[in-house]
């Protein structure tokens, strides 16, 4: 998979995240450890995208 393709995946991944985090705020049934399991998944996959845009490890 070429770096690009990857960086697509990823920012992909981090929109539905996002997506989920705003739709979470809305159900009452979610817990606050699963909203911030939610949150640092995200946090992880911005991170990841940082790095690879910049190049370093």
């Amino acid at each position: 998979m070429s770096l690009d393709a990857h960086l697509a995946t990823l920012e992909q991944r981090h929109s539905v995240l996002n997506d989920e985090i705003a739709s979470a705020h809305t159900k009452p049934a979610m817990s606050d450890a699963e909203l911030q399991e939610l949150k640092r998944r995200k946090l992880l996959l911005k991170d990841e995208i940082e790095r690879l845009r910049t190049g370093t490890d």
